[in-house]
């Protein structure tokens, strides 16, 4: 998890939730918050900026002073780089932190250097746990900019020269090559959007392609898999949802299979605010 003094939630309701990165204090939007009602109300008045949709896909920032254009925030080995976007986003999903401490855990264990396929990759946190801790690491992400984001937080984190293969592909496409090229994986990890598209005008809609996509990935796996960990933020994705899935494209249900748990990250007052779900194998 996180260090208090780089990351807090400090209190969510009404549909937002008041967060602390590092010296920066930020109001942002977030539906599993709807309903809730804040702890501390007269709190949210700290917040150096407040993050307003303007539309369904964009929005403002606006801030009391001017926030800076990046700054930083470290997670055990790995330090990200964290930026305002027009989406809302800063670069870090911190309910993730968990599965970064399970991810070091899991290449830790395996006796030698295991080959890691991070899909869906984002700007780097579960590749550079694994790279940290002495995995190599194929990181694909659709994305030309956010690969570039993914090896700005390779470079702080003294990672640069670490042994990951930069991919910008559909998550999709690229593991059915890997597959006809009859390259293998021991371990696979993937953080699925609803909808996306790839770098070629491909289309991404979970409920037609992730259980595909699944199916590859057991056969990238077979015969070695070490570790697996799939999570997801999509209306329908529930722990057993996740669990069924998994069981029918990669374990069969003979086989002891993932086990899936919700994500959250708890307030600063012990409150519990929903985050997606992650399915790990081995529990």
């Amino acid at each position: 998890m996180f260090d208090p003094a780089e990351y807090q939630l400090l209190d969510f309701g009404d549909g937002r939730k008041l967060e602390q990165f590092g010296d920066v204090i930020l109001d942002r939007p977030s539906p599993a918050a709807e309903g809730a009602d804040r702890s501390d109300a007269a709190g949210w008045a700290r917040a150096h900026a407040k993050y307003q949709r303007t539309s369904a896909e964009s929005g403002d920032w606006r801030a009391k002073s001017k926030l800076p254009d990046a700054w930083t925030l470290q997670h055990d080995a790995v330090t990200f780089e964290l930026r305002p976007t027009p989406f809302g986003h800063l670069g870090i999903f911190p309910e993730q932190a968990a599965n970064w401490d399970w991810i070091t855990k899991q290449v830790s264990r395996y006796n030698g250097q295991p080959r890691v396929l991070n899909l869906f990759a984002y700007t780097g946190g579960s590749t550079l746990a694994a790279a940290a801790a002495g995995a190599e690491v194929v990181h694909v992400d659709s994305a030309k900019n956010t690969i570039a984001w993914a090896r700005r937080n390779a470079e702080l984190s003294d990672l640069a020269d670490a042994p990951i293969r930069w991919i910008v592909e559909d998550a999709k496409k690229f593991a059915e090559r890997e597959l006809k090229r009859g390259n293998h994986y021991n371990a696979i990890i993937l953080d699925p959007p609803s909808y996306g598209h790839g770098p070629k005008a491909e289309t991404w809609k979970i409920n037609r392609d992730l259980p595909p996509l699944l199916t590859t990935c057991a056969q990238l796996t077979e015969g070695r898999r070490a570790f697996m960990l799939l999570t997801c933020h999509s209306s329908g994705f529930g722990p057993a949802e996740l669990e069924a899935l998994l069981a029918d494209t990669v374990f069969g249900s003979c086989q002891a299979g993932a086990t899936a748990r919700q994500l959250e990250i708890r307030s600063a007052d012990g409150r519990p605010l929903p985050a997606g779900v992650a399915a790990h194998w081995p529990e």
